[in-house]
């Protein structure tokens, strides 16, 4: 979801930058949140432990983790950092560009010539249009 949001940073204006660098900080938060409460929490294994043996007082003991809690608080803290500065300075970032975006109105048609018979890309040129070739106008 933090590549999306932060694509979707430069993809927006205004309001929904303003909202979608809310959302990305906000995602690095909890990340890190989830990330550190989950590092040493052992609370699962223990029930499951207690469930097996039927003893309600048991405990894992010798229980090692990786460090892989710790690489999710650093890749969270990244997505932080992302989400604060596009709060911070994304109102002067430029937007995509409309350049390409159609805006509905109907283009006028060239006038279109008969395709030479002697030329072969003519040919398959006004095929491609939808049009007959061997046609006569």
């Amino acid at each position: 979801m933090g590549l999306a949001a932060l694509v979707a940073v430069f993809a927006v204006r205004r309001t929904g930058r303003l909202l979608v660098s809310l959302l990305l900080a906000l995602s690095g938060v909890g990340i890190i949140v989830a990330a550190l409460l989950g590092a040493n929490d052992s609370a699962a294994l223990d029930e499951k432990a207690a469930d097996t043996s039927g003893d309600a007082a048991s405990r894992i003991a010798d229980l090692s983790h990786t460090g892989w809690p710790y690489a999710a608080v650093a890749a969270g803290a990244l997505i932080l950092a992302a989400g604060l500065l596009a709060l911070i300075c994304g109102r002067g970032w430029p937007a995509m560009s409309g350049r390409y975006e159609r805006d509905g109105a109907p283009r006028p048609r060239a006038a279109r010539r008969a395709p030479d018979p002697d030329r072969p890309e003519d040919l398959w040129k006004a095929i491609d249009r939808g049009e007959d070739p061997t046609r006569e106008v």
